[in-house]
């Protein structure tokens, strides 16, 4: 071919170039950023000082009053000690948040799970199951939350948190659970 360039292999110089130059340009093409949400909405795509102060002060977390809610900011479980039902002072204190939480939002119901760790009979572990749910529901009680909001089950050690024989594993566990209907 009279005016191309052969490299080794035999290929023409100007098609290695064009290629080299086409492979740049999809790279630069696949970087390309998002369009503004606003512009594909009507919107000029930019960003006015109402629009900006709001986002800014947009909450970050989960919508109060939900699930999501009580469960990060509040905390939905309470732990116990092997092969008890009392309730531990850090255990109170949690209860004593749920209960705030639920005067806040007095329309939601509750159930309160009851678990128990691996060790004992199924039957043993569903009785202790419903004792350590009653001790929750029985302290919400007495924090002035009406019982016809909340109800009990027990799993026994049906559901673990943590799969393992082990201490760690246990204490995880022997649990109770308040979840948000």
């Amino acid at each position: 071919m009279p005016g191309f360039m052969f490299s080794p292999e035999g290929q023409p110089i100007m098609r290695i170039k064009f290629l080299s130059v086409f492979a740049a340009v999809a790279l630069l093409a696949a970087c390309e950023t998002a369009p503004d949400s606003s512009a594909s909405a009507g919107g000029s795509g930019a960003v006015t000082g109402a629009q900006s102060s709001t986002a800014s002060a947009a909450p970050v977390g989960p919508a109060p009053g939900t699930a999501e809610d009580f469960v990060v900011n509040v905390g939905d479980r309470v732990f116990f000690a092997f092969d008890k039902s009392d309730l531990t002072n850090e255990s109170r204190t949690t209860l004593e948040r749920q209960a705030f939480w639920m005067r806040k939002y007095p329309s939601l119901t509750m159930s309160i799970e009851g678990h128990a760790d691996e060790r004992g009979t199924r039957e043993y572990n569903l009785a202790l199951g419903e004792r350590r749910a009653t001790a929750v529901r029985d302290y919400l009680v007495s924090l002035g939350i009406d019982t016809s909001r909340l109800t009990t089950i027990s799993y026994g050690k049906e559901r673990p948190a943590v799969l393992g024989s082990n201490e760690e594993a246990w204490a995880q566990n022997r649990r109770g659970v308040t979840v948000v209907n």
